[in-house]
């Protein structure tokens, strides 16, 4: 909208699944084309392709909007290929990144381009997400927390050791925890557990000087399926696996949101999609929704479940970005952001 108020024509570029460097109907972006339209009260017109001179012959005059075709229907976008790029940027003048989401990678379309135009800029999400990001990261209000979720310990190891030294405290739920507590001798029963992660969990509580919290009771089930029976203990009995945090963790994890200034969210607290093992993650939305602080929630689930709650407005940002928002936080230069720093 701001471009085109300004007078711009505008060539949106974006890419949709996997195609694996080939055409896929499937992945096309024309449905992407019909939503936008209706959205910005104008005809949005739709490349064949999204370079080559068919293309070039489409630029669009000012106010008018041109959509190309997936980015990743070519291999080069992701081997970051500069004749690509230098195809893709002769479609325009100025260069504007807003995909966050995409800033971890180093593509065509979000690194090598930047080379080949005269001006790139980020755009609107884009700075906001940084805004965002770079408060809660360098100069946090304090109490500062953490809440990492999710599966693996593998996923988050660079995060958990970069946000030690940022937050005041670490709160770990989700699968993650089970290999957090058979570190510390804890039974953990059919729980997921990587077991060729148990020593270095054991090495990063040792090394957080008593910031992690970890759950302290747990919903267990035998099976792992929606409606299955369920019950709470304190500890996973041989034969069951936990599925979510238990209610006196949620009590003790609540009273360390309640007193936060900032807040750091990313990763569910159980199997979040299948109900009831969601309760854990809701609760600690609704807790997160209700403190007061500055709050940052990334990843798809943790999104999913502020959503669920019914509130997302409470939070301070959600971020459109899972992969690219957990690079940032372990403390990770991303390609997307330097290539424009550069610039």
């Amino acid at each position: 909208h701001y471009a085109l108020d300004h007078g711009a024509g505008v060539v949106l570029a974006s890419h949709l699944g996997r195609p694996k460097g080939k055409p896929n109907p499937e992945l096309s972006l024309k449905p992407v084309a019909r939503r936008l339209e209706p959205l910005l009260g104008r005809p949005v017109k739709m490349a064949p392709d999204c370079v080559g001179p068919e293309v070039e012959a489409m630029k669009p005059a000012p106010g008018e909007v041109l959509l190309l075709e997936n980015l990743r229907f070519h291999p080069e976008e992701e081997k970051n290929d500069p004749e690509f790029a230098r195809k893709l940027a002769a479609l325009a003048d100025l260069y504007v990144n807003d995909a966050f989401g995409s800033a971890h990678r180093a593509h065509a379309s979000t690194g090598g381009i930047i080379a080949f135009m005269p001006e790139a800029a980020a755009g609107l999400l884009m700075e906001k997400e940084l805004q965002y990001l770079t408060m809660v990261t360098t100069n946090p209000a304090r109490p500062a927390i953490a809440i990492l979720g999710g599966a693996k310990v593998s996923d988050k190891i660079e995060v958990i050791s970069n946000l030690a030294k940022i937050v005041d405290r670490l709160l770990i739920g989700g699968a993650m925890a089970y290999t957090f507590l058979k570190s510390q001798g804890q039974p953990t029963g059919k729980s997921l557990v990587e077991d060729d992660k148990v020593e270095l969990a054991r090495s990063l509580l040792a090394s957080m000087g008593g910031k992690i919290m970890l759950p302290v009771d747990h919903v267990v089930v035998s099976e792992l399926k929606e409606g299955a029976p369920f019950e709470i203990a304190d500890s996973v009995p041989p034969g069951k696996m936990g599925v979510d945090i238990g209610p006196k963790t949620i009590a003790e994890f609540a009273k360390v949101i309640a007193s936060a200034k900032t807040i750091i969210w990313n990763g569910p607290m159980g199997v979040f999609e299948k109900p009831p093992f969601d309760r854990g993650t809701v609760a600690i939305a609704k807790a997160v929704a209700e403190s007061g602080a500055v709050s940052v929630v990334g990843g798809g689930d943790s999104e999913k479940a502020v959503k669920s709650a019914g509130v997302a407005d409470k939070i301070s940002h959600i971020s459109t970005g899972g992969g690219a928002s957990l690079e940032f936080l372990a403390g990770v230069t991303l390609p997307g952001v330097a290539a424009l720093t550069d610039k």
